[in-house]
């Protein structure tokens, strides 16, 4: 088992949730986070002052899945996510060592 978790932007959630369900993914978790990579935040100006914004708004995506589906949901979410411009985000892959359904305790891959 594998955890997926993405860093994309806001706009595209949407659009990589529908990507995921289309290849048989049941449930992701999206988390409102703020970070910067290379674009180092921007400045904006408001009611006359310059100031600097260090961190951009994102969503992380959690997806939990068997190994074979691994490849499938990396290249749905680089498909649904890109933009081709700085900023796009990350994939990191985990190894998943155990599930637990809490309602009916199941585990491993039937949790899933």
């Amino acid at each position: 088992m594998k955890l997926i978790s993405a860093i994309i932007k806001p706009f595209k959630l949407d659009d990589v949730r529908e990507a995921l369900s289309e290849i048989g993914v049941q449930g992701i978790t999206a988390t409102e986070v703020k970070g910067f990579g290379r674009q180092k935040g921007h400045t904006e100006l408001y009611r006359g002052a310059e100031y600097v914004v260090d961190f951009l708004p994102k969503v992380k995506v959690e997806i939990a899945v068997s190994a074979d589906l691994t490849d499938r949901v990396i290249e749905a979410i680089t498909n649904a996510a890109q933009t081709g411009k700085i900023g796009d985000g990350k994939i990191f892959v985990f190894n998943l060592e155990q599930t637990i359904r809490i309602r009916t305790g199941e585990t491993g891959a039937d949790a899933l």
